[in-house]
């Protein structure tokens, strides 16, 4: 599919169509990725700066992390569209005998499964740019704090984003022990990691005011 080969103009126009893919959940990882990427841009900026001497080290570090969860979230854009297909066409799938009942439930079991696999890892890499937009925000340079506030913002909402996919896809799991394992670590990463991004862009705004 290769959706982000896509121009930006291409992706938003068929996000926009009731083509199946890309949906919410390769968004939210674009989202991500982007939001990453605004925090490494932070240590872009901060990288050779004598201003910042004392702290290269650790920008460089940070960056080649960061570099790693960009691609990690570009991939998961992809994966999303993989996974979701699958459970397009078992929606799909009759139900009219009792045999086709149970194909179908079969079915539904092990693609909800692959559905919810992708955006739980999309929340898990958010919460990874989120700790490293953290320590670009203290340690880089101030001429790029505001690229570090939108990049928080971005993860959150990449975070919030993914999480829906993940819920709609366990309310329908018959594996109810499996679902709420599911939302329970999806709700945990929720409360601490949408605390964090808030934190560091009200931290950024009040610094900028």
């Amino acid at each position: 599919m290769e959706f982000t080969k896509y121009s930006c103009e291409e992706f938003v126009d068929v996000l926009s169509t009731k083509a199946p893919v890309p949906g919410g959940g390769g968004a939210s990882a674009l989202v991500g990725a982007l939001g990453c990427a605004l925090g490494n841009m932070v240590g872009s900026l901060t990288v050779g700066k004598k201003k910042y001497a004392d702290v290269e080290g650790d920008m460089i570090a940070l960056k080649q992390k960061a570099d790693v969860l960009q691609k990690d979230l570009l991939r998961l854009v992809e994966e999303d569209a993989k996974v979701f297909e699958p459970l397009s066409k078992a929606y799909g799938m009759p139900r009219e005998t009792e045999e086709e009942k149970a194909e179908k439930e079969r079915v539904m079991a092990i693609v909800l499964k692959d559905a919810c696999s992708v955006p739980m890892e999309i929340m898990r890499k958010c919460c990874q740019a989120v700790e490293l937009i953290e320590e670009f925000a203290q340690k880089g340079s101030v001429i790029a704090l505001s690229d570090a506030g939108v990049g928080a913002a971005f993860c959150k909402a990449a975070l919030l984003g993914a999480s829906l996919n993940v819920f709609i896809n366990t309310k329908s799991m018959t594996d109810r022990e499996y679902a709420g394992r599911l939302n329970e670590e999806a709700k945990r990463m929720i409360e601490e990691y949408s605390v964090r991004a808030d934190t560091v862009f009200n931290s950024v705004k009040e610094r900028l005011q």
